[in-house]
């Protein structure tokens, strides 16, 4: 970063750090610097620790496993307190130190944000999901998953004002019953993937209110959801077309009468249909496959 260029007359000397800043070195330059190695640069001097600055508050992404989730909660301020731009935040898994009164200053200067993960980050509350969604009426994703803090009034103000929402991942959201999950199926037609896995009080009831209105559904994930049963998996073979993705497995009252239909349209089933478990234990009960009629 020291590097030198001479000019002709061998008299003039240009430092990195006299390259315009937001001109050059921020959109040419700092984008391709992975953000470990950015934050790092800070240490180097207090014009690098001021241009470190200038970059973090024009930058568009955040996504703190680039550094690590372990980081102090001063230092995810100072980094992110000049910043009304960004559109993409990913925080996964901060539960050790995030909480409300770190995110909701970032969430609330942030009205352009159209991806938001908070996936296990288990110290926030439903102020943080009512922030996002008051303020990011824009957004199109969402990852939840394993965050029982989350509620249906938390959800339904979702739903409300993010109606553009394209994927949202509940998993284990456990305080989430039918009807949380219906409301947001009415109000967000858009979805494309949708995760409630892991959600014991998830049943027929949401699946149906999902097939019916989000026709767009190109993923479905609803492992472990022991309520669910044959007839909402043909309603999704009939009203999903685009479905490409459906995972059931732990879902003991689902069977090939319904997974059958989205197997002759080519939809990626995470359950073998009977016949080829079947194949799978004897081969390792003789040692080789046999040979099957395809056709059977």
């Amino acid at each position: 970063l020291q590097n030198e260029a001479e000019n002709t007359n061998g008299n003039y000397r240009c430092h990195l750090l006299d390259l315009p800043w937001e001109d050059v070195l921020v959109p040419h330059i700092f984008c391709y610097l992975p953000l470990r190695q950015i934050v790092r640069l800070q240490r180097v001097s207090k014009q690098f620790q001021a241009l470190v600055q200038v970059h973090l508050a024009n930058c568009r992404t955040f996504d703190l496993s680039q550094v690590g989730p372990s980081i102090p909660k001063e230092v995810f301020y100072t980094m992110l307190r000049d910043n009304k731009v960004l559109q993409n935040l990913a925080l996964q898994n901060c539960s050790g130190w995030l909480t409300d009164k770190e995110l909701l200053p970032v969430i609330g200067q942030n009205q352009h944000l159209l991806r938001v993960d908070l996936s296990g980050c288990a110290r926030l509350s439903r102020h943080s999901l009512v922030a996002v969604s008051l303020t990011c009426s824009h957004l199109q994703h969402l990852g939840l998953a394993h965050c029982e803090w989350v509620d249906s009034l938390s959800l339904r103000s979702l739903a409300d004002h993010c109606g553009g929402l394209q994927s949202i991942d509940l998993t284990a959201c456990r305080q989430l019953k039918d009807e949380a999950i219906c409301y947001l199926a009415k109000k967000c037609p858009k979805i494309r993937s949708l995760s409630v896995a892991v959600n014991a009080n998830i049943s027929d009831i949401s699946v149906q209110e999902v097939a019916k209105n989000c026709r767009e559904l190109v993923q479905l994930d609803l492992t472990g959801c022991l309520r669910v049963r044959n007839d909402s998996i043909r309603m999704v073979a009939e009203y999903c077309p685009k479905l490409q993705s459906l995972k059931v497995n732990h879902c003991h009252n689902v069977t090939e009468s319904s997974l059958g239909l989205l197997r002759n349209r080519n939809v990626q089933i995470d359950v073998e249909p009977p016949l080829q478990r079947a194949l799978v234990l004897l081969q390792d009960v003789i040692g080789f496959a046999p040979f099957v009629n395809p056709q059977i």
